[in-house]
């Protein structure tokens, strides 16, 4: 037996041989020499000269440079942490589709009362733990499959993360050995894998399809066999009315996409793959079914000062610590069906956060993220009359639950207005409705109008939301007025870059207010609607009291905000800061921006905006930089700032090659995005047999959405 390592990847096409060596991790097992002679690039292996073109180094930083180049002189001393590929390419593929409803024997299948079709459960459990520093969380995602068939099994898992998710680290784990997925051009990262599943490798392949929708695929997983998947991301957390907020979706959300659409993301019954005729699909299990899938949960918080309280009110769990600075939060073991999202409250000392900067330098150079919280003043001052314009999605996924909250909402906001202010109710499904045929005044009939009109809707039909955009935004302006225009929606279209676009196109000078609704909305939608908007995001889950949610937006745009806001950096010399365009300071939203520097990171920054008409300056001194690990993330966290720059530009420039970009900025920092993903091939052993089953995996509607209203069937 001999030991090959190979710290280079190294790809030579010779007849019908391909070699790649790629950055693993963990122990190097042996490697058959006899092998390796009958291959036809073996002599040129151990007789490497002269220099590749690496693609990826070995490192223990999460950040690394996945294109950094390297020597391979023949004779050099290699690292035990890197493997050897042999992949030989296949006259014809040895994978084959099979229906899931055909385990053959030895299946492990989980069953519920009154179901009589059994549903296979490749994807055993996910296992989320975070780590939160200050308002910067490290989040590591463990997906263990394990194959319950008598066959070979390819599982695929369409699963969503936090749309501002910087996802850098992808392994995957076979036994005791850890091999590190490698970040490539899309298409050359599933040709890889294709190459590998036709061959018998074990490989797995991480995709995105969505800001906040991935494809996890896993092939030749073998019969009674398990394997691990551990995706490690960084993002901010929202700091919201005295709360900061940890997120981690579990579920997406079933899409609807406008007819012609294939772009699209497709929701339909388990077994039912490809009817939607969309690129990316997930099966959704009925009511009376469970596959068997359970999530664990566990968060720890060190936020820097004392913690005074933690809530969670999506889920059960236990708060196992709470010391000073120092929380940690698990989830309840009878409350682990991954299908709603899992959202972590707490409040720190002071209760109202203050504005401050982090910074960290690598080789790269200086990174930094700004906290900017609006100024006390903003609640001493009373508003100007407003224009409303209040938009609700009356859709089919809105059907049930979801509608009666929005119509909660919608009953306190429209009881609550000033007797100064104009307003509209616009509602969308198949198409728009305007209950006015303009912004009407503030009286009791019109509000009682509008009241009717509210309690008479129901959900049903698509959610052709772009004529709801047009509807609430394309119409003449008030000059007296700020017109603020709050959607409702739950955002679960396939469609998204066509909303964007035309927000920019007919936003001009309104102000939007988004308002996810349900236990598992369209985050990804939603927040950027806001941000372009120049407003801000809150949502309304089935676990809260609507009016309350009312009440703070209210609070919120019962101040004027702070506009026109420009910062003076001092001696930090800034680039590249994003968001581009500074949103508005509102009462108890705070605005992070992120952004690259050369300069002096202990200078002090000045902040100045209009409020009421007066020109209103705030100062924000350096705090702790270079101080904590969580640090050492900025560099991932603006570029994916950066990415969501571009994919927002490229909605409605048709000029710019913004592809190019996206995926230049993804390769150089080793980061997912729609043109790059993760492979891992494990080289060293081919799974038996010539032939295997597909089979994705099966999640529960968000809870609260109704399967018939939303499920395409056959």
């Amino acid at each position: 037996m001999k030991k090959i390592v190979l710290c280079a990847i190294v790809v030579l096409t010779l007849g019908l041989a391909m070699v790649l060596a790629f950055s693993g991790c963990g122990q190097v097992e042996h490697y058959n020499a006899m092998k390796l002679e009958k291959d036809p690039l073996a002599s040129q292996l151990q007789t490497l000269q002269g220099s590749y073109p690496a693609f990826s180094t070995p490192s223990t930083s999460p950040g690394a440079n996945a294109r950094s180049g390297i020597e391979l002189p023949a004779g050099t001393a290699l690292s035990r942490d890197e493997e050897l590929w042999v992949i030989e390419r296949a006259s014809q593929p040895q994978v084959a589709q099979r229906s899931e409803d055909v385990p053959e024997s030895g299946a492990l299948m989980a069953k519920v009362p009154g179901e009589d079709k059994p549903v296979p459960v490749p994807l055993k459990h996910t296992d989320v733990k975070a780590a939160i520093a200050g308002y910067i969380a490290t989040v590591d995602v463990t997906q263990k499959y394990e194959n319950p068939f008598g066959v070979k099994i390819e599982a695929v898992y369409v699963f969503p993360l936090p749309h501002n998710a910087a996802v850098n680290e992808f392994v995957m784990t076979i036994g005791d050995r850890r091999i590190r997925g490698i970040i490539r051009e899309r298409e050359e990262a599933e040709k890889i894998y294709r190459e590998a599943k036709a061959q018998g490798y074990v490989a797995s392949l991480l995709t995105q399809e969505r800001p906040n929708i991935f494809t996890q695929s896993v092939a030749n997983i073998e019969p009674g066999k398990r394997i691990d998947i551990n995706i490690r991301y960084y993002h901010t957390l929202a700091y919201v009315d005295g709360w900061y907020e940890w997120v981690f979706p579990m579920v997406v959300g079933p899409r609807f996409n406008p007819p012609g659409s294939t772009d699209g993301v497709g929701a339909v019954a388990r077994g039912a793959q490809g009817i939607s005729k969309q690129k990316t699909e997930v099966q959704y299990l009925k009511p009376t079914e469970r596959n068997g899938h359970d999530i664990a949960v566990n968060v720890e918080i060190d936020a820097g000062v004392s913690i005074e309280s933690v809530i969670c009110r999506s889920h059960d769990v236990r708060l196992e610590k709470i010391e000073g600075a120092r929380a940690k939060v698990v989830l309840a073991d009878g409350d682990r069906i991954p299908n709603k999202d899992f959202v972590l409250k707490y409040q720190v000392a002071g209760r109202v956060a203050k504005s401050a900067v982090m910074t960290h330098r690598d080789q790269k150079g200086g990174y930094f993220t700004l906290m900017l919280v609006p100024p006390k003043e903003l609640t001493e001052l009373k508003r100007k009359p407003l224009e409303m314009v209040f938009t609700m999605d009356v859709s089919g996924s809105m059907n049930g639950r979801p509608i009666e909250q929005a119509k909660a909402a919608m009953r306190w906001a429209l009881s609550n207005m000033d007797e100064r202010d104009t307003f509209q109710v616009i509602t969308f499904a198949n198409d728009a409705h305007k209950l006015f045929s303009g912004p009407k005044p503030v009286t009791r009939g019109s509000v009682n109008e509008a009241l009717s009109f509210v309690d008479r809707q129901n959900g049903g039909g698509g959610t052709m939301m772009m004529e709801g955009i047009r509807q609430s935004l394309d119409f003449p302006h008030d000059e007296n007025r700020l017109r603020f225009v709050s959607f409702m929606t739950d955002g679960y279209i396939g469609n998204e870059r066509e909303i964007l676009g035309g927000i920019h196109k007919w936003l001009g000078p309104s102000r939007i207010f988004s308002f996810g609704v349900g236990s598992g909305p369209n985050r990804y939608l939603l927040d950027h609607m806001a941000k372009m908007g120049s407003g801000a995001v809150a949502f309304l889950p089935l676990t809260e009291n609507p009016d309350d949610v009312m009440r703070m937006f209210f609070d919120r745009i019962s101040h004027p905000a702070m506009t026109d806001i420009a910062i003076d950096w001092g001696g930090m010399d800034v680039k590249e800061v994003y968001p581009q365009r500074v949103p508005d300071l509102f009462v108890g939203r705070p605005v992070i921006l992120t952004g690259r520097f050369d300069g002096n990171a202990d200078a002090t920054i000045r902040v100045r905006g209009v409020v009421g008409g007066q020109v209103r300056e705030t100062l924000v001194r350096p705090a702790n930089t270079d101080a904590t690990a969580a640090n050492g993330a900025l560099p991932a966290i603006w570029a994916r700032n950066k990415i969501a720059d571009l994919a927002d530009r490229s909605t409605w420039d048709q000029d710019g090659d913004w592809t190019g970009r996206i995926k230049q900025i993804a390769l150089e920092y080793g980061l997912m995005s729609p043109y790059t993903a993760f492979v891992a091939v494990d080289s060293l052993t081919r799974t038996s047999g010539d032939h295997g089953v597909t089979v994705p995996v099966a999640v529960p509607v968000p809870d609260g959405v109704k399967y018939d209203t939303t499920v395409q069937e056959k």
